[in-house]
């Protein structure tokens, strides 16, 4: 099923595709997104069958006969483009190779620039590959999860299928590929779930900083012996060094550090004097080296390295550059920049070099504006996005870019277009199985529907988030959405949105419920906070609910009304929450819930439920076969609770301040009647301690001194605040508060910015009883501004964690 999308005045082009050599864009007003071909399609992610459509997704569980039977491939042979032999990393390789040999996990680190990229294709080229093959990945802007997928899609084939996590760590068992990842900026836990999910395959991880402490093996490469650098000046000029030019040569050597970017960059410019000889730049001059490169590019060129200065770190094809630049020979303008050091060639096409970004967008004379339009771009992309032509892995591999230009376009005062954009592309992107890009594009293009005042857009970004946590396997997160995705789309009429929405709600968990009119313990009508049992804190996070949102403020024509969600969707704060295990909503015996793996892409086994799986029975008296919950039309009794129940939603989306809330009572004991006994774990400093973004560092000083690298004032990824002070010996404090008000101190002990911690687990349904704990691991960077946090639980079988996995922490003071 296909879609249009235009403006009032029905104005409107025909799709732009590939071969668009730059007209103008179109007027202010005057754009028209037509969405076909790729619109609509079906996957199956775990035991959930999706059908993709642009006006809104549905969703089917699969029995267990129906699932997929993924097939392996016999080899893999997954290999990065060609390119000449590195200069002087020979030593290098057989180092590598020796080191992956020992050790099966290899991180190869180094700054930007020393020739990560160029040795790691190199090695996974030269090395033996592992018994059934070899893969080479990029992992920019790539979560865990995705990169998981993807390996698995390499080794296996079943197209369109995403399998739950324990699934695609049986299918992976065995599977002896060698692994090379380029751009693994992940942190330590998203790096052991990736190699986790793969337990057999060998892994080369390139990033910037070494990060695998103690857990692999080690190689950080550095710059180049002044012999290899001055034969990498040779081979890049083309002709031997003359005699008078060997001692700039020398000197350029020693500036770089031995970094081949440094070197590419001085050849490119060496010039040829009145007398034809060959000039080098001269110490003086390396300041002023990237001014000096961009004046000598012709304006095809400069046009290109605008677009790429534009998108930042996004990987662009080639022919986009050609239909956004009006280039005839795209791929070899962006090649020509490459070899100056101006671009980097990835697998996907090219990218910006960071340190030309910002200097591009200072030289850009009156001629070239810094910046592409963003009306052009997102023009371009929601037309290529809609070409039948144009598959889901393209649109895919050009998340970041994509993400990139939504923000462009919210920044130049245009959230319509943002919205267009991510709508143009969200099937897509769903299709693609990438549900990490798929995640950050509905909360960008949901951002922009509250900013541009669409209702029927936030409609439907809201709608998909909740599918995609349906598919990834946070349930109770995907009831709480699916139940505002009704409201909306009953507010504006449109009972296919319902229906789609009611047939998906059908698949999620009963939430626990409130008793009708409790309040927080603070009083005041506050919602407690913690009460979301599922905030989807997974494995890699939950780019898809993003903190802050305002999920329980309904939209559309009376923004007066309070909708049925939460104030946040939490997923951060150390606090785990879990669900006794086999537990029946209805107080009957459904027997036992296989534990899942607390969440991700689909790695929570999103087809077990909590109440069993599709043969189990629901509650008392259902028989085999029965759908876990009947789909109960919330707009019903949103409208009977609108001076109660929508009051108190209200207040739980303001009074909150970032912690988890719940539905009002009486609203959620009428959207969904079963009711499931949840365990809601601690929230880490949620009504003990509430500030805002501060300057308050009197407290961290005192206790531990200055620029400590734990003690001090932290916010989640949910918004929640925290102060951690210290007691001194490298010791440390916290306060945690659950549900019902318990609250306890916890400890907190380490160094060397490594930190742990136990914490307590509270049964919400037996206020003051604890069933069990979870441990708290803290790492923090470097730089002091923020940590990687990671919580698991210790779990005797009787509860299931749902909040556990990791968490990024970013310091106020």
């Amino acid at each position: 099923m296909g879609w249009a999308m235009a403006d009032k005045d029905g104005g409107g082009r025909q799709p732009l595709g590939p071969e668009h050599r730059g007209e103008d864009a179109p007027a202010h007003g005057d754009h028209r997104v037509d969405i076909g071909g790729n619109a609509s399609g079906t996957v199956i992610a775990g035991h959930h069958n999706v059908v993709i459509d642009a006006h809104g997704s549905t969703v089917n569980l699969l029995q267990p006969q129906e699932r997929p039977k993924p097939v392996r491939r016999e080899s893999v042979a997954l290999l990065p483009r060609r390119q000449r032999d590195p200069v002087g990393r020979e030593a290098d390789l057989e180092e590598l190779g020796a080191t992956l040999r020992r050790h099966g996990l290899v991180q190869l680190w180094g700054p930007p620039g020393v020739g990560k990229s160029t040795l790691l294709r190199h090695a996974a080229r030269r090395l033996d590959a592992g018994p059934d093959g070899v893969l080479f990945l990029n992992g920019a802007h790539r979560e865990s999860e995705d990169l998981a997928q993807e390996i698995f899609e390499a080794c296996y084939e079943a197209p369109g299928y995403a399998p739950t996590g324990p699934e695609l760590r049986r299918l992976m068992a065995g599977v002896r590929v060698a692994v090379y990842i380029d751009d693994a900026e992940l942190t330590p836990e998203q790096l052991r779930l990736l190699t986790d999910a793969a337990p057999d395959a060998t892994f080369v991880l390139a990033s910037r900083e070494r990060t695998l402490l103690g857990e692999s093996g080690q190689l950080e490469l550095r710059g180049l012996s002044r012999a290899a650098g001055l034969q990498l000046l040779g081979e890049e000029l083309g002709l031997p060094l003359p005699q008078h030019e060997r001692a700039a040569a020398h000197e350029l050597c020693g500036l770089s550090l031995g970094r081949p970017l440094l070197l590419l960059r001085a050849a490119g410019l060496a010039r040829t004097g009145a007398a034809g000889e060959l000039r080098l730049p001269r110490a003086a001059e390396i300041e002023g080296l990237l001014p000096l490169l961009f004046e000598g590019l012709d304006p095809a060129a400069v046009g290109a390295l605008r677009l790429l200065a534009t998108l930042g770190d996004a990987e662009l094809d080639p022919v986009h550059v050609g239909a956004l630049c009006g280039v005839a020979e795209p791929a070899a303008v962006c090649a020509r920049l490459a070899r100056l050091g101006l671009a980097e060639a990835t697998e996907r096409g090219f990218r910006g070099v960071a340190d030309v970004v910002p200097e591009i967008r200072r030289w850009a004379p009156a001629a070239f504006p810094a910046l592409f339009p963003a009306d052009r771009l997102c023009d371009h992309f929601a037309r290529w996005a809609a070409l039948p032509t144009t598959t889901a892995s393209q649109v895919a591999d050009h998340g970041r870019a994509l993400e990139v230009v939504a923000e462009l376009a919210e920044e130049q005062g245009r959230p319509d277009l943002a919205v267009r954009l991510a709508r143009a592309v969200s099937p897509s992107l769903a299709q693609s199985l990438r549900f990490g890009v798929w995640g950050r594009l509905l909360d960008r293009g949901e951002s922009a529907a509250q900013q541009a005042g669409d209702a029927t857009a936030r409609a439907y970004f809201t709608h998909e988030k909740a599918i995609r946590c349906l598919m990834t396997g946070r349930r109770v997160v995907a009831a709480v959405l699916l139940a505002e995705a009704v409201v909306l789309w009953r507010q504006l009429g449109d009972t296919e949105g319902v229906d789609a929405a009611l047939n998906a709600q059908q698949y999620t968990p009963a939430p626990s419920v409130p008793t009708p009119g409790a309040t927080a313990p603070g009083g005041g009508g506050e919602t407690p906070p913690g009460n979301d049992p599922d905030p989807g804190g997974a494995a890699g996070g939950d780019p898809g609910v993003t903190a802050g949102t305002d999920v329980g403020t309904a939209a559309g024509p009376d923004p007066g009304a309070a909708g049925p969600g939460t104030g946040t969707a939490p997923g951060s704060g150390p606090g785990a929450a879990a669900e006794p295990a086999g537990h029946s909503p209805s107080g009957g015996d459904a027997g036992p819930v296989p534990a899942g793996d607390g969440g991700g892409q689909p790695w929570g086994d999103p087809g077990t439920s909590p109440v069993g799986d599709a043969g189990a029975a629901h509650g008392a008296g259902t028989g085999t076969g029965a759908v876990p919950n009947a789909p109960v039309d919330p707009a019903t009794a949103f409208a009977a609770h609108s001076s109660g129940a929508a009051a108190g939603g209200a207040a739980a989306g303001g009074a909150a301040a970032g912690a988890g809330a719940v539905l009002p009572g009486a609203l959620w004991a009428s959207l969904l009647p079963t009711v499931i006994g949840v365990v809601v774990a601690v929230a880490l400093g949620v009504g003990i301690y509430q500030v805002a973004a501060s300057d308050d560092r009197s407290a961290t000083e005192s206790a531990s001194g200055p620029q400590d690298e734990l003690a001090g004032v932290w916010r989640d990824e949910a918004g929640n605040v925290f102060r951690i002070t210290g007691t001194g010996d490298g010791a440390y404090e916290v306060d945690v508060q659950a549900t019902c008000g318990e609250s306890t101190t916890v400890e907190i002990t380490g160094g060397s910015g490594s930190y742990r911690a136990t914490m307590p687990v509270w049964d919400e349904t037996a206020c003051g009883t604890a069933v069990g704990e979870a441990d708290l691991a803290i790492e923090v960077a470097s730089d002091r501004s923020s940590a990687a946090v990671q919580v698991t639980e210790r779990s005797d079988g009787s509860w299931e964690c749902y909040t556990c996995g990791p968490q990024n922490w970013t310091r106020l003071s």
